[in-house]
């Protein structure tokens, strides 16, 4: 017979087990039971230890089967109840994995409305099994701000491993998460400026200084000052509030087109190029349930309907859309129509935002010991924290600054809560609140703030959310229970570590689900999961986390997380939306007619993510994308096509739970007189994290100057290369933290990544050459879809594609140059009297030194090259030089050898020396170093370049040298 303390420590072993099978919580302690012979019952309380990990039907019974079994010669024939956190542990399985007794309890279902905030009526799909109707709110962690102590502003976090916490986390909200949530069909709101670009033109009534202008027609009337937005000056201080320093525009709906009064914001855009459009009204009791806005851009005109009951006094996001220069195009603006499906409503009308801009909240010291001028951030606006960003949108200070303007750091957390509930106020979550009367779903904060290890072991996910707020109430608002929060958690956890163990790294942690009370997650009026995704300052984290692949599938599971909860809560089915398609292609059908090709990518471990249409999107020469058109098969036809027309293209998937990620952009040139067809080939598809090394003798990190990798896209996460390398190196302060500590060089920058759209960019210069052009990308011709031996000349685009691991390295390397079945497809064509041109960083590097002894032979044999150097140039400049092949002139040029917004760089180019046969036909500058090599013979020719011909500066020496290139493969 065991001691009660015997059985105790039985169960308390027994939990540990359990418990650390599931999630690493370490020992179970503290362990009690309480027994009632007079009903024949057995509570065991354990600590609140066990309830952090994720509880399911299946580990519940085998908890209740082994306390059971530890217990049966003492309490044999007992109803046996585990509690911990003071819920029995049943109770905390999530709605969403049980099979019976849900508890409704905790459902926080809003009542639907036919009139969400937004609604973009150009797109030529409907979602009816995603997130429609759904409003969210998301933010990325920290952000540059003013610290008061010492009068200067800087990061809330450390300089670590080429980052900081309050800019990487951006790197998976802005290019992944709230895409897939938009592409789902929700509206995200979020307290920090969503926008990269620099530049911020306001176009508002009350401003008539500007170059920009706002027009209206018809019946419009101005509102009382103090009622809507002026921006009087060029830098804010505390309490000073944009949007009551103006007024707005009003009038009546009406059902008639031709009676319809007209707004318009006409902006003079001095740069091209993408900028996010924010719009701005007054929500009144009357207002418009559909208020019809039309945004003109380089692509054509997008339209939304927009519910102006609700958002009103703040800027509120449409879209990121493309404006050529105003000296090129005057037709490019907004305008606002009273036509509504309801007359007599109001409809409203205040500023218009286009870019995101730089900050221009002037802070300085509360305390007037010490005279300070206010200084503002010298930051773009999405580089800072929340608290800033909210002030200029119009939110009360009492919501941005709970300390009464004494401490910006504790007023940038503090804002998020009470912002959220802003949002709310007034809907059904906070009926009795004044606010926005956003009806907000559910909140999500993104950090990752959890730690290191001082080997190869990953810190992993947490998940945190607070059952009571800060009046202890176990309820929200609108009498939901609290726990609601723990179902959010608990979904979106255990999916990010499923599909990054299925996918990527099978050793990623699940740590644990804390209830616990931080601010973040406490204050909303909404379910709110503050997540740590993993540690940026664990640098076996950090080799996954700085990975573009690896951003994409934690975002997608984030995303996934958060539609299966909703999907649960609604009690409706859902569907996950495609993935991108592979194995693009365009071709002349004739020399006016072009048919574009796609293949349908499926999911692998996700069954509901299956394509049902899809979407091709064009752009005409230097514009923008227009809105798309539906095509049910996986093929499309352009009639008609212009000479001397570039024609580019993007297609995505769609099904009944949204849409997918762009596939590469390809381009098409049918030009007049043309001299012949080239095909391009787009073999880039690399994105990766910076190359990383770890060594038995305490030293590891990232070392950018071998290889900085390729952003998806664009950087924003970039702060300099890390400079300290020993594991032993301890923090001691922001500004002094040891192991991973980086640079500043590059922090709040723009860094250009792989765009996907180099097809164009050397589509351009051979259109000007006088050729016509195709392009696919490398999979449609290793599947046969495309023949390479229907084209005179091929133009191979490798950029900075090699072979490439993930993480610890133990997953299959991939984005090779040339695989077997590429080289034979190239040798095949060569022996057909093809001609070649090829560029790439890495070519020799992935072929001589990451390859076999046949990729070398195909290298020196086959692509008549050797490799001389894999660290070639620093400085970036090249020449052409005089060589025996007379079709190149000497020149000199530049190529982007550094960190910047425009093109991806290359930091390592390879110096390619000519094989038997060959010549060297252009040199880096520095080193002299073999840059470039052709060869010719009786039946083909080839150019091979060690650089990315994409990445060179100038236009006008781009066009020079594959002018050289065309007319000596002629």
């Amino acid at each position: 017979m065991f001691s009660q303390n015997g059985l105790e420590k039985q169960i308390a072993d027994s939990l540990t087990v359990i418990a650390n099978s599931y999630s690493d919580i370490g020992k179970v302690t503290g362990v009690t039971i309480q027994a009632n012979k007079s009903d024949k019952t057995l509570t065991v309380f354990a600590p609140a230890k066990l309830s952090y990990i994720p509880l399911r039907e299946e580990n519940v019974a085998r908890i209740y089967k082994a306390i059971k079994r530890i217990t049966a010669s003492k309490y044999d024939g007992y109803a046996i109840k585990c509690i911990t956190d003071e819920k029995a542990i049943e109770e905390l399985i999530p709605n969403y994995f049980r099979t019976k007794n849900p508890d409704s309890s905790r459902k926080f279902t809003l009542s639907d409305s036919d009139f969400p905030l937004i609604k973009n009526i150009s797109k030529p799909y409907t979602i009816t099994k995603g997130l429609q109707n759904r409003h969210l709110a998301l933010w990325h962690s920290h952000g540059w701000y003013y610290k008061q102590q010492t009068a200067r502003w800087e990061w809330q976090r450390a300089r670590l491993n080429q980052t900081v916490e309050d800019i990487f986390t951006i790197s998976y909200t802005l290019p992944y998460i709230v895409p897939m949530l938009e592409n789902a069909g929700a509206t995200v709101f979020m307290p920090r400026d969503r926008d990269t670009q620099l530049a911020e033109i306001i176009v508002d009534n009350d401003d008539k200084s500007s170059n920009s202008k706002y027009k209206d027609h018809r019946r419009w009337r101005k509102s009382k000052d103090g009622e809507g937005f002026a921006c009087r000056k060029t830098e804010f201080l505390f309490g000073e509030n944009p949007f009551r320093a103006g007024t707005y525009m009003h009038t009546h709906t009406v059902t008639d087109n031709d009676d319809a009064a007209i707004a318009e914001w006409i902006p003079t855009i001095e740069q091209a190029g993408e900028y996010a459009v924010y719009i701005s009204y007054k929500s009144l009791k009357n207002s418009a349930t559909d208020a019809l806005y039309t945004v003109f851009h380089a692509g054509g005109a997008t339209h939304f309907k927009i519910n102006q009951r609700m958002g009103g006094g703040t800027w509120i996001y449409l879209g990121t859309f493309y404006f050529d220069n105003s000296k090129h195009r005057d037709n490019q603006g907004i305008t606002l129509s009273s036509v509504s499906s309801d007359s007599g409503k109001t409809i409203t009308a205040d500023a218009v935002k286009f870019g995101g801009g730089m900050g221009n909240i002037a802070r300085k010291p509360s305390s007037d010991s010490l005279v300070y001028e206010p200084i503002t951030s010298g930051k773009p606006r999405w580089a800072e924290g929340a608290r800033y960003w909210l002030q200029w949108a119009g939110v009360p200070d009492s919501v941005y600054s709970r300390t009464n303007n004494t401490n910006d750091y504790t007023d940038d957390f503090t804002s998020r809560g009470f912002w959220v509930n802003w949002l709310a106020g007034g809907s059904q979550v906070l009926p009795q609140n004044a606010g926005l009367n956003i009806p907000i779903d559910l909140a999500v904060a993104l950090h990752s703030d959890a730690g290191t290890t001082l080997n190869d072991s990953i810190i992993g996910t947490l998940g945190i959310f607070s059952v009571a707020n800060t009046q202890k109430s176990l309820l929200y608002k609108n009498g939901v229970s609290r726990w609601a929060a723990r179902d959010l958690a608990d979904i979106v956890q255990n999916q990010v570590v499923a599909d990054i163990r299925k996918q990527i790294a099978p050793e990623w942690t699940c740590r644990n689900l804390w209830n616990k009370s931080y601010s973040e997650s406490r204050e909303p009026e909404v379910p709110t999961l503050l997540l740590e995704l993993l540690s940026h300052q664990n640098f076996a984290d950090m080799r996954y986390g700085l990975d573009p692949r690896f951003q994409f599938i934690a975002s997608r599971a984030i995303y996934k997380g958060i539609l299966r909860y909703l999907s649960n809560v609604y009690a409706c089915d859902y569907i996950v939306q495609p993935l991108p398609v592979n194995s693009v292609s365009c071709c002349f059908i004739n020399d006016k007619d072009l048919e574009i090709k796609w293949q349908p990518t499926l999911d692998s471990i996700e069954p509901t993510a299956t394509p049902e249409k899809f979407i091709v999107y064009m752009k005409i020469d230097d514009g923008g994308f227009d809105n798309g058109t539906m095509v049910n098969a996986n093929t499309f036809i352009i009639n008609n096509l212009e000479k001397n027309r570039i024609y580019s293209f993007k297609i995505t998937a769609v099904n009944g739970g949204g849409e997918s990620f762009p596939s590469e952009i390809l381009s098409a040139c049918s030009t007049k007189d043309s001299k012949g067809t080239v095909l391009i080939v787009n073999a880039f598809d690399r994105i990766c994290a910076p190359a990383s090394f770890d060594s038995p003798n305490g030293q590891a990190g990232f070392i950018a100057d071998k290889d900085a990798g390729v952003p998806y896209l664009y950087s924003m996460n970039y702060t300099g290369n890390q400079f300290n390398f020993d594991r032993q190196s301890n923090f001691i302060d922001n500004d002094s933290p040891g192991f991973g500590a980086s640079y500043a060089l590059h922090e709040a920058q723009i860094i250009a990544g792989n765009t996907f759209e180099y097809p164009f960019v050397h589509g351009k210069a051979i259109a000007k050459a006088g050729f016509s052009f195709v392009s696919c990308s490398k999979n449609a011709v290793v599947r046969g879809a495309i023949a390479l031996h229907n084209y005179k000349i091929v133009d191979i685009i490798l950029g900075k594609q090699k072979k490439t691991l993930i993480g610890n390295g133990k997953k299959t390397a991939e984005f090779e140059t040339f695989s077997p079945a590429f080289q034979t497809i190239i040798k095949n064509y060569l022996q057909k009297n093809g001609n070649l041109l090829i560029s790439g960083a890495y070519i020799g590097t992935d072929l001589v030194k990451n390859g076999t002894p046949t990729d070398k032979r195909f290298f020196e044999n086959t692509l008549k090259c050797k490799l001389q150097s894999d660290h070639a140039s620093l400085s970036g400049k090249a020449e052409i030089v005089q060589s025996p092949v007379k079709q190149f002139a000497r020149s000199s040029f530049e190529f982007y050898s550094q960190p910047n917004p425009y093109s991806y760089f290359v930091e390592s180019p390879d110096a390619l020396a000519p094989a038997e046969g060959a010549y060297t036909i252009a040199r880096y500058a520095d080193g002299k170093f073999s840059a470039a090599t052709a060869y010719a013979d009786s039946s083909n020719k080839i150019c091979t370049f060690g650089f990315p011909l994409e990445t060179i500066k100038e236009e006008k020496d781009r066009n020079i040298i594959f002018r050289q290139i065309l007319n000596f493969f002629k």
